[in-house]
């Protein structure tokens, strides 16, 4: 089956506004609030990782002490938002109608599989990496190294469209082994890759515009407001970008996988009952 990046987006659209009130709980619990919470707890990432060529170690020294600080926040952070990711597919795709409750049990049912499932594929990703890139740097030629890496990069694109349905095909699906996620994922795609990456770049493309403009809101309201409340402001307005952001990426995912994949499991199963 051929990949319409027209009608997943119609679809995308249909789902948000037929879940809406549901996706703002579930958005506000899980992505707006740990985003305001690692804003305002922790220094401003920008000053963070700004590059300095003249002083590199002072540099390295103060994205070591971050995270050797923050790791605990940060990985509380990036388990609670996998969990509401698997939840939000779960409410978009399960034509059940899970309650809000139902889907947050997916997500958590769902979280082992998922972390196994990514820690899989960059284990993959990185061999495929090495044996791209290290033979060429072996010959000692920056120009076949160059090469080298630039191949390797697009790999680890073409990879990554791959398996990009492996979330879908956990919360919606239920499966639950690595292997067979990423196997899964990899079929649903056949043919529709190039097609699936050119989608996703456009919304990568819409998201960056959105977040220069409210970047340059928030420098306008750190002018006004100072450096106290303009933290708060900044706290609030990527958050609610954030949050919206995955909300729609998520029903895009939701979307190319039913397209794909067609109906969920329990829609078929009513159908046969």
């Amino acid at each position: 089956m051929k990949f319409d990046m027209s009608l997943a987006w119609n679809e995308a659209v249909a789902m948000i506004r037929a879940n809406a009130e549901v996706l703002l709980v579930v958005a506000g619990i899980f992505f707006f609030l740990p985003s305001l919470v690692m804003t305002i707890a922790t220094p401003d990432m920008a000053e963070v990782m700004a590059f300095d060529p003249e002083n590199l170690e002072a540099m390295s020294a103060t994205i070591t002490a971050f995270y050797s600080d923050y790791w605990w926040l940060i990985a509380l952070v990036f388990l609670t938002q996998l969990v509401g990711y698997l939840s939000l597919l779960a409410l978009l795709r399960d034509d059940a109608r899970p309650t809000v409750g139902e889907a947050i049990k997916t997500g958590v049912v769902g979280l082992l599989p998922a972390i196994g499932t990514y820690l899989l594929y960059a284990f993959l990703a990185g061999i495929a990496l090495a044996l791209l890139v290290l033979p060429l740097a072996a010959l000692q030629s920056p120009g076949l190294a160059a090469i080298g890496i630039m191949v390797g990069f697009a790999a680890i694109i073409y990879i990554s469209i791959k398996v990009s349905l492996s979330a879908p095909v956990i919360a919606i699906e239920k499966v639950f082994n690595p292997l067979a996620v990423l196997g899964r994922s990899w079929r649903l795609t056949k043919g529709n890759s190039l097609r699936i990456l050119g989608f996703f770049m456009l919304i990568v493309v819409v998201y960056f515009v959105l977040s220069m403009l409210v970047g340059m809101l928030i420098m306008g309201l750190l002018a006004v407001l100072g450096d106290s409340a303009g933290v708060i402001v900044n706290g609030l307005l990527s958050g609610l970008l954030g949050a919206i952001t995955t909300v729609v990426f998520v029903a895009v995912l939701a979307a190319i996988h039913r397209q794909l994949a067609g109906p969920s499991p329990a829609a078929v199963g009513e159908t046969f009952e």
